[in-house]
Order: structure tokens, then sequence, then C-alpha cells
């Protein structure tokens, strides 16, 4: 597989060459630890080469040699591990119609054996009054207390409503591990056939001298209330992709497109590159292209974040998604389907979601090991039970508590939640995090880099005075103009527009050659043409008369960027570029450094012109006259083990040190390549974005430890309690109805309070 990109002009997404990328669709998953088999089952795919389970959104990526691969490989191991596996097809912007009724048939079985459970278990519980308050009830209908009519309503609790406990553990039996079916098919399996045998032989307690208690509602109750959990958990995990559904809502439905002169509206499936599209006031743009005749203001808040309408006339570019405000115009289709930019926003977000950060790594270990450590615990708590209190009921009824308030859900659930949350709403700010070990990195930053041009700066330089030593002034900018047409540096495009804008017309050039960081060279008109920086020029022997000092003095000092322009071995004349400030970036700057960040300018310019940038920015440090192979060096130098460093720049130069850094953030409108190289996107090219990210991870980190905390002391806490510690000091135990209670709604606690993200603004 050769490497393929899809170039937006926005976001660029590149597939590493020979490497396929499989999404799969997942069912039967109970907990972490199910997710940590399913990955083990992948991983031992011939030619998976990487395999992440994502426990909250239920799905799986795989990446490997599409050789060795296929779906159908990696559906069967999925199956052979007990688990139900579907290959996410890449339809945009809907799911395919086999997975939308997979999963409303899934929800509707499951609303079912809610419903059922409860109502069983409700009348269970009625039934069971008398024994759990150790009192007759006056006038209470003694025959719903009946043995053989509990076990007549509990069986199909046990055995149906949760039939997939007993699936999963045997499935988990097969491979020799254990996970949360395990624990509650032992559990609920304990009190059902502990009250099966008195209900069968109550003669043989009664000759025992034991009294002949039944718990059929324990079985029956927990699990309802495991199923309640699950259910409450899948409402809460829906909201967590709610980001991706606004996103994928703005897609509109239809199009009108132009076909033989005729006007119709079709379908936007239907919609192909190269179609002409009116797009009319108050219409969204139906997909990316060009404007072929019209004009409006547009509205791209809901791709890149900038909340002012962006003026679009005859050759501008228009992105799918956004909103055309006021005038009417055709444009051409250039990018359909999965292929426009807001596609690409969310595939981009749906694989940083299914990322794993870092500190995941704690959790997965812990539920390694965690559901045979509970299993052993139990049997400990079991055994302690009948030998010291020689009381087989009690050491039945804390065994099933161990095992029911034991469950690692929460602790699978508590950091996948929260990057689901955090990158989504990421997303709808317009700051694309490209995975999750980017999100977590973001919030140690130390050190923030910034370049110049594009990213503090507008990025639009404009010639703004010519010094000339004896031609006329328009003289030297024909000369200049004439070497810049063929460079792409933003100051050589500003040379040529200049001259453009002048009315000059360009001669044409010979044996063009780019001196990388320096400027540039070639023939004009039988002379050698040379322009760039004034200490390279100087470095090839051009005289240099001490009277221009001065004048370069005074123009670096107001900010703007000098260079030469040489004929043979002289100076011809000089030419001042100014580049302006963002009007934001001096805000920006101050909050970084108000969030304890140390904030460094790194740039190509001389040191008196970056000065004079960088005070005005309010950036303190200033690393200056760096060349674009230079800047790399320069952030590694920077970087240390416990020193995090954050490069932000926009340019093809800049895309070695975005790289270099341990965050790279890339300014939306630059290249391709910056963006591509990069960690974090910048999606509107404010850098007021970097603080937004930033502030973003670290309040995703901060959810993250409460999950963490949270299902820790949930399971540290709640294991020995449901063992029976406190009985000999206060003589109270934990009824496995409670257990099954506190466990289902610590999964939905972790969830609920990953939803506050949701509600995340920057300061």
């Amino acid at each position: 597989m050769s490497a393929q990109k899809v170039s937006s002009g926005a976001l660029s997404v590149f597939t590493p060459p020979g490497e396929g990328t499989w999404q799969l669709a997942l069912q039967g998953m109970s907990c972490a630890s199910c997710a940590h088999s399913i990955e083990q089952a992948l991983t031992q795919v011939p030619g998976v080469s990487q395999a992440s389970v994502n426990f909250a959104t239920e799905q799986a990526t795989v990446k490997g040699d599409p050789k060795l691969v296929n779906p159908q490989g990696l559906i069967r191991a999925v199956e052979q591990a007990g688990y139900q596996a579907r290959l996410i097809q890449d339809d945009w912007p809907d799911p395919t119609d086999a997975e939308r009724i997979a999963q409303r048939a899934a929800e509707r079985e499951l609303r079912l054996k809610v419903a059922i459970g409860v109502s069983i278990s409700t009348v269970l519980v009625i039934g069971s009054l008398p024994m759990m308050l150790g009192m007759e009830i006056p006038g209470f209908p003694m025959w719903l207390h009946n043995p053989w009519l509990q076990l007549l309503l509990t069986a199909p609790v046990q055995f149906w409503v949760g039939k997939h406990f007993y699936r999963g553990a045997w499935a988990a039996w097969q491979r020799r591990s254990a996970d949360m079916n395990t624990l509650v098919a032992l559990g609920t399996s304990a009190a059902f056939f502990y009250s099966l045998f008195p209900t069968v032989f109550p003669h043989y307690f009664s000759q025992q001298g034991l009294q002949p208690d039944v718990y059929y509602e324990v079985s029956a109750v927990v699990t309802t209330l495991i199923l309640v959990g699950k259910w409450m958990e899948q409402q809460a995990k829906g909201q967590t992709s709610e980001a991706i559904r606004k996103l994928m809502g703005l897609q509109p439905k239809t199009a009108r497109v132009i076909r033989q002169g005729v006007e119709r509206d079709i379908p936007i499936r239907e919609v192909q590159v190269g179609d002409q599209i009116r797009v009319r006031p108050g219409e969204k743009v139906p997909v990316d292209g060009v404007v072929l005749e019209g004009s409006s203001a547009v509205d791209e808040s809901m791709v890149t974040g900038e909340s002012l309408p962006i003026q679009k006339s005859v050759g501008d570019e228009v992105i799918g998604a956004t909103l055309n405000r006021t005038g009417s115009f055709v444009m051409e289709a250039r990018r359909v389907g999965k292929d426009t930019v807001l596609a690409q926003i969310v595939r981009l977000v749906q694989e940083a979601q299914g990322s794993k950060a870092p500190i995941q790594q704690l959790a997965d270990q812990v539920t390694a090991w965690f559901v045979p450590a509970v299993i052993g615990v139990a049997i400990l708590t079991f055994i302690l039970w009948w030998v010291l209190a020689s009381n087989p009921t009690l050491a039945l009824v804390n065994t099933i508590g161990v095992l029911i308030i034991a469950c690692p859900c929460a602790l699978g659930l508590a950091t996948p939640t929260s990057i689901m949350v955090g990158t989504g709403r990421g997303a709808e700010l317009g700051v694309l995090i490209k995975s999750a070990n980017s999100l977590e990195l973001a919030h140690r930053l130390c050190t923030v880099v910034l370049d110049k041009t594009g990213t503090l700066t507008e990025g639009r330089p404009t010639v703004t005075d010519i010094w000339t030593n004896g031609p006329s002034s328009l003289a030297v900018l024909r000369l200049a103009a004439a070497v810049e047409r063929h460079s792409e540096h933003p100051l050589a495009q500003a040379v040529v527009q200049k001259a453009e804008a002048e009315g000059i017309t360009i001669p044409a050039v010979q044996h063009f050659q780019a001196m990388v960081g320096n400027g540039a060279e070639a023939w004009v008109e039988d002379q050698r043409i040379r322009i760039g920086r004034l200490s390279w020029l100087q470095e090839l022997g051009i005289l240099w008369d001490p009277a221009w000092a001065e004048q370069v003095q005074a123009w670096e000092s107001q900010g703007k960027t000098v260079i030469g322009v040489t004929q043979s071995e002289s100076l011809l004349g000089l030419l001042a570029i100014a580049d302006p400030l963002k009007p934001t970036s001096p805000e920006a700057v101050q909050q970084l450094q108000q969030m304890g960040l140390e904030v460094i300018m790194l740039t190509g310019d001389n040191p008196t012109t970056a000065e004079a940038i960088a005070q005005q920015a309010g950036i303190r440090r200033v690393i200056a006259q760096v060349r674009p192979d230079q800047k790399a060096a320069h952030i590694r130098q920077l970087r240390q083990p416990q020193h995090l460093v954050a490069m932000v720049g926009d340019g093809i130069n800049d895309a070695p040190a975005l790289a270099e850094a341990d965050v790279g953030i890339a300014i939306g409108t630059g290249t391709d390549v910056a963006i591509a190289a990069s960690d974090i996107t910048l999606m509107s090219g404010d850098l007021r974005g970097v603080v937004t990210a930033i502030q973003l991870s670290r309040a995703t980190l901060n959810n993250i430890r409460q999950n963490l905390f949270f299902a820790f002391i949930y399971n540290t806490l709640g294991i020995p309690i449901a063992a029976g510690v406190l009985y000999p000091f206060t003589g109270w135990l934990l009824n496995p109805i409670v257990a099954g209670a506190a466990m289902a709604l610590s999964s939905v606690s972790v969830v609920t309070n990953a939803l506050r993200l949701r509600r995340f603004r920057p300061r």
C-alpha cells in the first residue's frame, strides 16, 4: 500500500506506507478486562502490528499489513474470544444500515430485559420482606414468599435476562481467564443454587435445625441492577459522542446541482467532483470547493471557530457545512463525501477518542489481574466466615457481596470517557487533538515556542519601503520580483505582489536557485541577481556602505524585515517588509505566561526585528536568525525529561520542529505538511487556540484523575466492606443487593463526571 494523502487546504491526513487500519464495532463487552482480552486476541492475528480496544466506545482500532490481515480474520479472532464484532464501513456521513439496525436491536433487547427484570425483582423483594425484616407483617400475602413461586419467577431473570453473563463467563473460561461476567455469574449463581437446595429439600434443613431461607431476590435483583446500570451507562455514554453527532449533523442533506443548464436538488451522496452547485443566501455549503461566480460572506465558525464571516469571491475556497450568509454564488465541487474537511475532522476526532492515553496504562495493568484477585478474595471470605462464624449462610452472603461489588467497570471507563468528551469538546472549539497521548502531554508543558511569520503575525507581509543605491526603486523591485516569483517564501510573495501592484512587467529568469534559510539567486538579463538576508550577502563579500546601516537599524527597530538585492557583486537596494501582529497574539501570549508557561519566539529573522516584534507581543525570550534546518535542533536543546516543549508553527520550514517537539501545534491556515507533522491543529489560526488546547488538556486530565480516584477508592473500600470487615465493630453486613446497586452506580457516576467536560469554556 503506497502512502496516501488527502489534502483539504485546511487539513491533511496521511496513511503510513505498507499499513492498513480497520475499525471494528464490538458487542458483548462488560468491563475493562473484556477489552484487554479482545486486544490480546487481535494482537495474536498474523500481520497485526497494533490493536487498541476502547471500552467506552465499544470499538477496536487495528493496524497491520493489509497483505496478511483481512476483516474476516479479525472478526473471527474476536468471536473466538467470546465476543461479537462487525467491520465499521467508512460511510460518510451516516453509518451503514446494518450497523444502525444492529445497534437499535441491541438497545431494544436491553430495554426489554430491564423491564422484565425490574417487574419480577419488585415482586420478589416484596415477597421476601418478612425474611429481610426478620418479622411477621400483618395481612401480608404469604403466598408471595412461597419458595417454588420465587423459583419460578427467578429462573427467567437468572437464565434469560442474565444469559449474557453466562455466555461471557464461559468464553472467559475457554480462554483460561476471568472477567466481570465471571464475577456476576458466580455471585448470582451462588445465590440461586443455594436457594434451590432448601426449596427442593426443605426437610434436610429442618432435620439439621437450620432455617430454610432462600435468596432468590438477591439473584434476580443483582442481575437486574447490573443491567439497569448498563442501561444508564449506555445513555450517559451516548452523550459523550454528542460532539461527533453535532459535527456530522452540520452536513446538509441536499445540494442544488447545475447539470446541463438545469438546476435540481439531489441528495448530498450523489454530488460528484466537478459538479457545479448553486448556494443561496442562508444555505449551507454542501461540499468543499471553489467559487466560480458570485460572492458572499460565509460563516465558517462551525468548522474553524472563527466568529466573523469571511468574504468569498471568484477563486476562493469554501468549506462544506459552512453557512452562506448574504450573497448567492456558484461553486465547483472539489472534495465530496469522506474527503471533505468536515469528514476528516470527524475521522480525526474519532481516532483520538479511540486512542489510549499513557495514564490509562495503569488502569489496564490493574484490570489484567483484578478479577482473578477478586475471585481469590471471595474464596477466602467464604472460608473465613464458615470457619470462624460456623455460618454457611453468612459466608455465602458475604462472598456474593464481594463478587458483585468488585466489578472493574468504573476503572475501565475512567480514562476513555474523559478522552472522548475532551477531544469532542476540543473539536467544537476548533482545536483538533489527534491522539489521547497529545492531550495528556499538553497539560505537562513547561515551554511554548512560537514561530513568528504566520503564527504570531498575520502571515501576509507587504513591502513598505525601498532604498536604492542609484537605480530607481521600481528597477530594483523589478529585478527582485523576477527572482522571488520562483520562491514560495511569504516574503518572496510580498515582493512579487508589490511589483504586480505597481504594474511592473516581470522578466524571465534562468538558473534559479533557492538558498535555504538565506534567500535566492538567478540570472536576469545576463546578470546574476541575489536577494536575501543581509548577513548572507555580507558573507558573500558584497560591499557594505556604513551609511546604509542606519537605515537598516531604523527599519528593524520598527519590527520590519530588511532584505538586500544585489547585481553581480554590488548592492542595488534594500527592501523593508512588514508583517503585522495578529490582534489576538499579545492576549494569547499573556494568557500562556499567566498559566506559568515560558513563551519563546523562534524565528529566522534578525535579532533587532525579532526583538521588536517580541516586544509588541509581550514575549521576553527570543531565539533569532535561526535557519529552518536549525529549528528542530533548538527544540531538541530546550527539551528535558521533565521539561516538555510545545512548538507552534504554520510553514513547511516548521514541520521538522513540530515533529521534534513533545507537542506540535499547527496553525490550521498553514501548510498541509506542517499540519500533518503536528499533534494538535488550530483550525481557526487564532493563537488563543493554544491556550484553549492546554486548558482543555488540564481540565481533561483533572477529570481523569477524579475518575480514577473514585474508581480505585470504590473498589478499595467496597471489597473489604462486602467481605464483612466492619461486622466485628458494628454488627453490620453489606446486603448483596446494596452491593449490586453500588457497583451499577459507580460506572454511571464516572461517566457522568466525564460529561462535565462538555461545559468546558476557555478562560
